[in-house]
């Protein structure tokens, strides 16, 4: 089974674009996440709404 929640790394990796731009993107609010205890996932609905934003543009 495919995870539903990515770690900020692995969204980096499936988006070709550095950890810090994915962690900037969550602060301003244009990449959705969630917060687990301490740490932050991206769902993969968010991922893909994002990508689905920038081929909008």
């Amino acid at each position: 089974m495919a995870p539903l929640l990515l770690k900020p790394e692995e969204a980096a990796e499936a988006l070709a674009i550095a950890r810090t731009r994915v962690y900037q993107l969550m602060r301003a609010g244009e990449l959705r996440s969630v917060k687990i205890g301490k740490v932050r996932r991206i769902p993969l609905a968010a991922l893909a709404a994002y990508v689905e934003r920038l081929q909008g543009e």
